[in-house]
C-alpha cells in the first residue's frame, strides 16, 4: 500500500516516513501543501496522512481542494489542536480520521489499518486464498499453517494482491502501490518478487496460488488452480 505523508516539522515526519517503512508500506513524503498537491496529482495513493499546520495551502485548504476534485483518498488528519471545534471543521472538510499530537505510533499504525481496511475490505485484518493466510496486524505470513518469512516488500506485494483477489493486476498497478516515487521503474523487480513469493507459496504444491496473465501482469486466486 502507497501512503503519502504531508508533515511540516521535518523530525516527526521522518520518524512517520520510517515506522510505516519498517511496517511494509511505500511512502512518498511532503513538507507542504504545494508538494503534497503536485505528488497527488501524479500518484495513486491509499492513504494520506495529512498535518492540518503545513505551508500553504494548509492542511483543511488541501484537503477540500481534493475532495472538490472528487479525490476520495481516505486522509488521516494530525493536528496539535485537540479541541472539538478543530476536530469537527476537519472532519466537514473531508478527512476520515483524526489523531491529535501527540501521538505513539501503535495507534498512528491501528489507524492507518483501519482506514486502508474501510477502502478496501471493511472490517476485515486478515485475507486468505486456499491455505494462504496475511495477517496485516501482526504481519504474519502462512501457508496451510506453517509461518513462512517474507521481506517487507514481499508481504506490501503479496497484501495488494490480496486485497484485489482474483482480478489480474497490471505490473504498473503493483509498482504505484508497492513501491514509492523513488522506485525504478526500469528494473525487473516486480517479476524477481513474483519468483521469491512462488517458491514460498507455491513450491511443492501440485496447484497454484499466484498466476502469470501473460502481456500484462498477475493473479492471486482464490483457490488453488
Amino acid at each position: 500500500m502507497r501512503i503519502l505523508t504531508v508533515e511540516d516539522n521535518v523530525v516527526l515526519g521522518e520518524a512517520i516516513v520510517e515506522i510505516l517503512r519498517e511496517h511494509s508500506y511505500a511512502v512518498d513524503y511532503a513538507e507542504d501543501g504545494a508538494t503534497a498537491s503536485e505528488l497527488m496529482a501524479i500518484n495513486d495513493y491509499d492513504l494520506v496522512v495529512l498535518d492540518r499546520q503545513i505551508p500553504s495551502p494548509d492542511g483543511i485548504e488541501l484537503l477540500r481542494q481534493w475532495r472538490a476534485e472528487a479525490i476520495a483518498t481516505p486522509v488521516l488528519m494530525l493536528t496539535a489542536r485537540g479541541e472539538i471545534e478543530a476536530k469537527v471543521s476537519g472532519l466537514d472538510a473531508g478527512a476520515d480520521d483524526y489523531l491529535t499530537k501527540p501521538f505513539v505510533f501503535s495507534e498512528l499504525l491501528a489507524r492507518v489499518r483501519s482506514l486502508l481496511r474501510r477502502r478496501n475490505k471493511p472490517l476485515q485484518s486478515a485475507f486468505a486464498a486456499g491455505d494462504l493466510l496475511l495477517d496485516q496486524v501482526t504481519r504474519a505470513v502462512s501457508v496451510g499453517g506453517k509461518r513462512i518469512e517474507v521481506s517487507p516488500k514481499e508481504f506490501a506485494m503479496l497484501e495488494y494482491l490480496l486485497v484485489h483477489l482474483g482480478e489480474a493486476v497490471s505490473r504498473f498497478e503493483i509498482e504505484e502501490h508497492v513501491w514509492d516515487s523513488a522506485f525504478d521503474s526500469t528494473a525487473n523487480v516486480v517479476d524477481v518478487l513474483i519468483h521469491r513469493l512462488r517458491k514460498k507459496i507455491d513450491h511443492g504444491h501440485s496447484k497454484a496460488l499466484i498466476h502469470t496473465v501473460m502481456g500484462f501482469g498477475y493473479r492471486l486466486s482464490a483457490e488453488r488452480e
